[in-house]
């Protein structure tokens, strides 16, 4: 039986099924049909539990409230100055804005695009470069999950980044993206899809926010936002995808990033959550290509009532290929964290490098944790191994801090700043790296802390 939360979806489609694909590229239309019939079907539910019953990411609930979905295109005014809240736009790089679940790249973003680089909305790129469309898009993110299925059906319009055979770009780009500007609930669907062409070179920022903002009683308005990330990397190609959230303890975020490599490319990815209502983030490599090279890297902090929940599955088909996995957690309060990873060696894909490793600190009784690190592997001569552990701050550093006349609150807050150490040295874009160390630092220090240094050149 279907669940709740995805009927009102449903009906929404059979109800505006026109309006939404109006305007929408053909390569989107095509998905709806088949979406509408996977959500529809008997038995099928967005997920309560994790495999083993540990309730973390409630995606049910997550999508159950009566949130509107902008079907007419409306273009909301978000505040932008409230929305910004991490600093990291002052890194340069090549900006655009994604409002709630429209982009307006500016004209500042395409004077500077050199040439063979194409930032651009999905509608656009259905005029302009069809093909590309055709050939990638709905092709990499697994259509039999419901909550990819849901954006597949409802989603009108996206992001495009392709990089041509051969380029490079040094400079990154980077998209903020918006929930805000709404006095009633809010559902974004948001699509990206990153193509990089042999050889091609790029990396990618995503900062991720939400302006909070109260009805017209006062209360705070929910706000959730259903993304997915298709990125298919050509032979050669190198890509790093980094994504940072910071947002309201109303918002909630399911995000599905998925990855298929060729011969030779790389990827390195950091997925990192400041703050959050309620998030989920389904991270799925495919190394389909002899020689690709995959490196993940995660942290959370989580304070309050807040989850944050992450799952990877890193999927080796070729031979000779590299998977490396860091995640790490540091959970306050009443928080609940989650991280489920596998990795999967198929049969021929020998002489295979994998390894996860999961780390955490709970920080006080009420938080809880659940890690679940697996291996699947169908061949021999294979280097793999996964590990987890999961324990309270050092007493004993604790003490020792304290003799030398550091406060306890100070104390803890430099042992977590120093626990998370190798996961932003993790980070190969070095203005980022030290804006990470100094939002990570804030994040532990001031709780409540809004930064006020952003000053975004474009407007949605």
């Amino acid at each position: 039986m279907q669940s709740n939360s995805l009927k009102q979806y449903t009906d929404l489609y059979e109800q505006h099924g026109h309006d939404l694909r109006e305007g929408s590229p053909e390569a989107m239309n095509r998905l709806r049909r088949h979406a509408h019939e996977f959500l529809t079907g008997a038995g099928t539910s967005l997920p309560r539990r994790g495999q083993d019953g540990y309730a973390h990411t409630d995606l049910n609930a997550m999508f159950a409230p009566d949130y509107g979905v902008n079907i007419g295109r409306l273009a909301f005014r978000a505040d932008l100055p409230s929305a910004f809240r991490c600093g990291v736009p002052n890194v340069s790089s090549l900006m655009g804005v994604v409002a709630n679940d429209i982009f307006g790249p500016g004209e500042a973003m395409a004077k500077r695009l050199p040439e063979g680089v194409t930032v651009t909305t999905l509608r656009r790129a259905a005029l302009t470069m069809p093909e590309v469309l055709e050939q990638y898009y709905g092709t990499v993110a697994p259509a039999d999950n419901p909550a990819v299925a849901l954006n597949n059906m409802l989603a009108q319009d996206g992001v495009l980044v392709h990089i041509a055979r051969g380029v490079r770009l040094p400079q990154p780009v980077q998209l903020i993206e918006i929930l805000g500007g709404v006095t009633s609930p809010l559902l974004a669907l948001r699509r990206l899809l990153v193509v990089l062409e042999a050889g091609a070179e790029c990396r990618l920022l995503v900062c991720d926010h939400s302006a909070p903002a109260d009805d017209v009683d006062g209360h705070p308005v929910r706000m959730a936002s259903d993304t997915v990330v298709e990125i298919d990397l050509g032979p050669g190609a190198h890509f790093e995808y980094y994504d940072m959230q910071e947002s309201a303890a109303a918002t909630d975020r399911y995000a599905c990033i998925a990855v298929r490599q060729s011969a030779d490319s790389s990827f390195r990815s950091n997925i990192t959550t400041l703050r959050c209502g309620q998030t989920r983030n389904d991270i799925i490599v495919s190394l389909d290509g002899e020689g690709a090279d995959c490196r993940l890297s995660g942290m959370a902090t989580a304070g309050g009532m807040q989850v944050v929940d992450n799952s990877t599955l890193v999927v080796h088909n070729a031979p000779h290929c590299h998977s490396d996995q860091l995640f790490k957690y540091v959970a306050d309060d009443e928080a609940r964290c989650a991280f489920e990873g596998l990795i999967k060696v198929q049969p021929g894909a020998h002489h295979t490098e994998a390894y996860q490793n999961n780390r955490n600190i709970l920080a006080s009784k009420g938080a809880r944790m659940h890690t679940r690190p697996q291996l699947e592997i169908y061949c021999d001569d294979v280097k793999a191994n996964h590990g987890a552990a999961t324990g309270q701050l050092d007493e004993e550093a604790l003490f020792y801090m304290r003799t030398r006349g550091i406060p306890v609150d100070e104390a803890r807050t430099m042992l977590m700043q120093a626990f998370m150490v190798d996961v932003i040295d993790s980070i190969t874009l070095l203005p980022l790296r030290e804006r990470m160390r100094q939002l990570v630092s804030r994040r532990f220090g001031s709780p409540g802390d809004m930064c006020a240094a952003c000053s975004p050149e474009v407007e949605p």
